[in-house]
């Protein structure tokens, strides 16, 4: 069996990262105004739960009629 070899690498400098990724900056800027809005989700949660609750109430009292 031939042994593994470990590729090795070069440490790049920043300023060459920076000169070659210029929206490196402008996407740093947007990523920190990143700011979801989950009310939508809250919404269907809670309507979800809602009905889930009364579909399990309706089911015992069917429940208890039936015996």
């Amino acid at each position: 069996m031939s042994k593994k070899r470990k590729r090795q690498v070069r440490p790049e400098t920043s300023e060459k990262l920076q000169a070659n990724s210029p929206l490196s900056s402008s996407f740093r800027s947007t990523s920190d105004a990143f700011n979801p809005d989950y009310s939508y989700v809250k919404k269907d949660l809670r309507r979800i739960g809602i009905l889930a609750g009364t579909f399990v109430s309706i089911l015992l009292i069917l429940a208890f009629f039936l015996r």
